[in-house]
């Protein structure tokens, strides 16, 4: 009788390619995993549930901590789902949105960085890890100048963002921009044509796009298997639809797909934030709305009203009608989402989010078994998950 080599394994929460507190319960016939369960919940956010305890304004940092790379998309995706059960979104002045999507996709470009770092390094490729970490960056810089936080930046605002640019930042955006496509053609003479590399990525992780349509894949790994979907042409907001910029899509649907979509999505970034740049026109970051803004900065300063003014919106909020919401960007991992319950209150009476990551991680399964250990590793770095958004 021949012997079984059939045994259960933990990877992670300690294992550095997990890239979090993820578990997953492996079990494998030698090399090959037969079958893959992740395990999560051991960060304990409760990021949905707080939120029912905060204004409005006060659950704003919180977003910020779910998919730590990338906290201004996060901020953007909630303010955009409140001022749209508040009903202004029609009155947020044009070079607020205009900086929403500069922000939005250098916010963009830094978490495919720290994604490509971090996925080529799994796999045994450490020059693009300095390489990208060196472009975040510069990024991280801005987002200092701009926000005043280099990581949990949190800028956006319910009616606008918190304050304008400061000086020289539009020509640091600028520069950055300009040098960036050239920069991610670098990453692909280090990569794409590497044989190590392709034997790692290609056919690896295949999923396709009925199965990725099923699952609720979005993003670079949905359009990596054929579907063609993006939230900022297909649902748009900010203005979104009056950029002109492509949507890479790839019909392999094996983890080298995911890399060039991402890699391709990188130059499109920068073509959206060229443009954006080239419409920023003088004029107000925030909404006309007294009773749900803050006031400039100068008036808290300066005057008792203005400082009496701050105070009350800040602590005690402001009340939004009765009603219910829910509102999806395309955030760098793919669509999320905010559903807001409104009950009068200063506060949420629920909020539920939808995070990319987590919906994402639907599909590890799926993509793993059959595959060797190894292979694990390639296929949890494609994702691009962040346990901060997973557990929340």
């Amino acid at each position: 009788m021949a012997l079984s080599e059939k045994m259960t394994i933990n990877m992670g929460p300690q294992h550095p390619s997990t890239h979090g507190v993820l578990q997953l319960i492996l079990e494998l016939d030698g090399e090959v995993v037969q079958k893959a369960t992740p395990h999560i919940g051991f960060l304990h956010r409760g990021t949905e549930k707080l939120s029912e305890h905060r204004t409005y304004n006060q659950i704003i940092p919180l977003t910020d901590r779910l998919d730590y790379l990338a906290p201004m998309s996060n901020n953007l995706g909630y303010c955009l789902a409140v001022e749209k059960l508040l009903g202004i979104t029609d009155k947020i002045p044009e070079r607020a949105n205009v900086i929403r999507v500069i922000m939005a996709e250098l916010t963009r470009l830094k978490s495919h960085l720290v994604w490509l770092a971090t996925h080529a390094l799994d796999i045994g490729a450490m020059t693009v890890f300095l390489y990208a970490f060196r472009e975040r960056e510069v990024i991280t810089d801005i987002y200092e100048k701009v926000a005043g936080a280099r990581m949990t930046s949190n800028y956006i605002r319910i009616g606008g963002v918190t304050e304008d640019f400061p000086d020289g930042v539009e020509q640091d955006i600028r520069e950055f921009s300009a040098a960036m496509p050239d920069l991610v053609d670098m990453y692909e003479g280090l990569l794409t044509g590497n044989k190590i590399w392709q034997k790692r990525t290609m056919g690896v992780g295949v999923i396709t796009a009925e199965d990725a349509i099923d699952i609720g894949l979005t993003g670079p790994s949905l359009r990596a298997s054929g579907v063609d979907w993006d939230l900022r042409r297909d649902a748009p907001y900010c203005g979104y639809e009056t950029y002109d910029f492509d949507i890479p899509v790839r019909t392999e649907g094996d983890t080298f797909a995911r890399y060039k979509a991402r890699l391709d999505e990188m130059r499109q970034c920068c073509r959206i934030i060229n443009q954006a740049l080239d419409r920023l026109k003088p004029g107000p970051v925030h909404a006309d709305c007294p009773k749900i803004v803050p006031p400039a900065k100068e008036d808290v300063v300066n005057t008792i009203e203005g400082l009496i003014h701050h105070f009350k919106i800040i602590t005690e909020g402001f009340e939004v009608e009765p009603g219910e919401v829910y509102v999806g960007i395309e955030a760098p991992k793919g669509e999320l989402g905010y559903y807001i319950v409104s009950d009068g209150s200063p506060m949420p009476y629920r909020m539920k989010i939808r995070p990319p990551s987590f919906v994402n991680l639907q599909a590890l399964p799926q993509m793993v078994e059959g595959l060797l250990l190894a292979d694990v590793i390639a296929i949890i770095g494609t994702l691009d998950i962040v346990l901060g958004e997973i557990d929340r």
